[in-house]
């Protein structure tokens, strides 16, 4: 959590950039394959991929994010990843990550609104039960990674 204390701003960057791209499309096969699953009594290849590019279109504004937040990091340097920032440095990094925190809430609020419009076209559904199909693939996925993250405690202590 406080990781700008201990390690330089490329160490953070070299260990984010693997980590996040593996658990990424990991994440968007799973997700693929949870909402195949919700969407059909049957999981066809097709609908899979369908949910598939649907969550992937829906992840370009998660991309964008990702885009500010590196931008951010650079800007600010490690105080954007220390637990309290130095003095000199608080004021512009509070506004700084304020800004970056506005435009991730509005570039998430525009990805859930694609998958949404996506899940409605491909399910044939209403947007109202689209989103009820997206909610619930969401909590069956937390529920998943969570289920993920107790076994991981469970079977390698200290993680």
């Amino acid at each position: 959590m406080n990781a700008g204390a201990t390690y330089g701003l490329m160490q953070i960057f070299g260990a984010a950039v693997p980590v996040g791209s593996m658990l990424g499309i990991a994440g968007i096969y799973l997700m693929g394959a949870i909402y195949a699953r919700l969407g059909s009594a049957s999981v066809t290849p097709a609908l899979r991929r369908q949910a598939i590019h649907v969550l992937a279109y829906g992840a370009v504004p998660m991309a964008v994010s990702l885009a500010v937040w590196v931008l951010t990091a650079l800007l600010a340097g490690e105080s954007a990843f220390l637990a309290a920032a130095r003095p000199e440095d608080e004021g512009f990094i509070a506004i700084l990550l304020s800004a970056q925190f506005i435009s991730y809430v509005l570039l998430m609020i525009w990805s859930v609104v694609l998958q949404v419009m996506g899940f409605s076209e491909i399910l044939g559904l209403s947007v109202g039960r689209a989103f009820g199909v997206w909610v619930l693939g969401q909590l069956v996925g937390v529920l998943a990674a969570l289920f993920l993250a107790v076994i991981i405690r469970t079977l390698v202590p200290g993680s």
